[in-house]
């Protein structure tokens, strides 16, 4: 593209808007809008930044993108995105890929180590004043299956093998040699490595193969002693038949960072289960995120006016129905 034009930006965003785009709009021509004005706002911008995680409103007002050519989400899963008109179109589309890898990574080993020294009792104990003595378990030597061979699957692959668990993969395809992981599983085997593991970990994106991955038949797969943390995208898993396990002893407990209807009903039975442990998808916020977020499209919008590959482009071909 020629390197003089100047990009016309589209932010889409909720209740906040991005923070420090002073650089970006020196820069580019930059439309604020919510989901409410987002039809008006599109017709002729070249690039949108969808800030409001949330909105589903690209695919509803798709006739007005005349001149789109490149949608940026500020996060790692863009499921919320991937309609079929984006999907099929020239349009090329890009996330936030690296910048919640650590983070997540952390939280997965938080909880995971939650459960193994029982803090949720401990925490309830000290509520009551109560000196109880108990024995606890051990990380190391247990074994994990990390359901997305990604860079979040990595980076908890990585966080846990230094504590000494044994970490296996559940990817696209099967293979036995990989950096991060002991082994690798197909996704289409997936039942019959959940057996073998004290500790399943989803963080899969959503996409048409995906959805509804975890349910009853995979559940009852897993060790009755085993623990599920997932903080992949929703609709991953199916809730009631989650519900269902975590009622009957089917597996031991849970961790859940990401739900289907978010936020979490107050009347949800998950909340007074004492073997859950929920938090109100914030794995990847921590200090500072936003300006990481900004940063990264900041550099990628200077590739974009300069003609240059774009960073973390998603291959949407894994988004088709």
């Amino acid at each position: 593209m020629d390197a003089t034009r100047r990009a016309t930006v589209v932010v889409l965003h909720g209740a906040e808007r991005p923070p420090r785009m002073t650089a970006i709009e020196q820069g580019a021509t930059v439309r604020y809008t919510t989901s409410h004005h987002l039809a008006e706002a599109l017709p002729g911008a070249d690039v949108l930044l969808v800030w409001d995680l949330r909105s589903t409103a690209l695919g509803q007002v798709w006739p007005a993108a005349n001149a789109l050519r490149w949608v940026h989400a500020a996060a790692a899963g863009v499921g919320h995105l991937a309609t079929p008109e984006l999907i099929e179109s020239e349009v090329v589309l890009t996330n936030a890929r690296g910048i919640f890898d650590e983070p997540v990574a952390e939280y997965v080993l938080t909880v995971m180590l939650a459960f193994a020294k029982d803090l949720p009792t401990t925490m309830r104990l000290q509520q009551r004043r109560t000196w109880q003595k108990r024995e606890t378990e051990r990380l190391a030597g247990s074994s994990a299956l990390i359901i997305g061979t990604g860079p979040i699957g990595r980076a908890i692959g990585r966080k846990l093998r230094a504590v000494g668990v044994a970490v296996s993969g559940a990817g696209q395809a099967a293979r036995d040699c990989d950096p991060d992981f002991d082994s690798v599983v197909a996704l289409t085997d997936l039942r019959s490595a959940l057996p073998k593991h004290d500790h399943v970990i989803v963080a899969l994106p959503l996409s048409p193969a995906t959805t509804g991955l975890i349910d009853a038949h995979a559940l009852r797969a897993m060790r009755p002693t085993a623990r599920l943390v997932t903080i992949g995208r929703r609709g991953l898993i199916v809730t009631a038949d989650l519900l269902d396990a975590l009622d009957s002893g089917t597996i031991s407990g849970a961790a859940i960072e990401v739900f289907a209807d978010e936020p979490l009903s107050p009347s949800s039975p998950l909340w007074d289960m004492p073997n859950v442990l929920i938090s109100p998808h914030m794995s990847g916020d921590v200090k500072g995120w936003r300006d990481e977020l900004v940063r990264l499209f900041a550099d990628n919008l200077a590739r974009y006016t300069r003609g240059e590959p774009l960073l973390n482009v998603v291959d949407k071909r894994l988004y088709r129905r």
